[in-house]
């Protein structure tokens, strides 16, 4: 599917369409042909990149039902934003006209699970790397062990996710200079969307 600098809205339609093809088991995209790879040799035209977590239950080519040179996918726990993420969103938007940006959390989130844990009771030892992990996740969440849904763990878990979701893709859009003059000038879009385990559906919520 080449890209061909698909507008944001029209490359949000065709996740979305790819979601449901994935929900209701009616995938049409089952692998990818030698004329495919042979057309990418050359280079790609990805139209939506998706900032997700690395967690091996959500790959985004599967969930959307996409190819081969659909998705430009950077995956990490918990889908934070560091400068690392940032800069690959960049290279993308910038190399490959990309419009559409897309930030990928999920229900029961491991690294969301475990800067709630910390917070919780800190740990007294623990590597500078999940800290770095951890530390990133953290203003977004700790906020929500002042409210009413801190008495019920499931709720207090699914909250967390979605504030993290949202702090992620709002680091992308203000992050980056090159980011937000492009969403103020060239119709790039940075979505938030959370994927359920339960039903594989996505839910776009924020920046829609």
């Amino acid at each position: 599917m080449p890209n061909e600098h698909i507008p944001a809205p029209e490359a949000l339609e065709l996740l979305k369409l790819g979601n449901k093809r994935f929900v209701a088991e009616t995938r049409k995209t089952t692998g990818s042909d030698h004329t495919r790879r042979t057309q990418l040799t050359v280079g790609q035209e990805p139209f939506a990149i998706i900032l997700g977590c690395s967690d091996s239950r959500v790959p985004a080519e599967l969930v959307f039902d996409v190819g081969l040179g659909d998705l430009f996918v950077i995956r990490v726990a918990g889908n934070i934003v560091a400068p690392s993420q940032i800069g690959s969103v960049e290279f993308a938007v910038d190399r490959f006209k990309t419009r559409l940006v897309v930030v990928l959390g999920h229900s029961n989130c491991g690294a969301v699970c475990a800067t709630l844990d910390e917070l919780k009771q800190p740990a007294e030892e623990r590597s500078p790397n999940m800290a770095a992990i951890v530390d990133r996740i953290r203003p977004s969440i700790e906020v929500l062990l002042d409210t009413d849904v801190r008495n019920s763990p499931e709720q207090l878990l699914h909250h967390a996710v979605m504030a993290n979701i949202r702090a992620s893709a709002n680091q992308l859009r203000h992050g980056s200079q090159i980011i937000e003059k492009l969403i103020q000038k060239d119709g790039l879009m940075v979505v938030g969307a959370h994927y359920s385990l339960d039903t594989g559906e996505v839910e776009f919520f924020d920046g829609v």
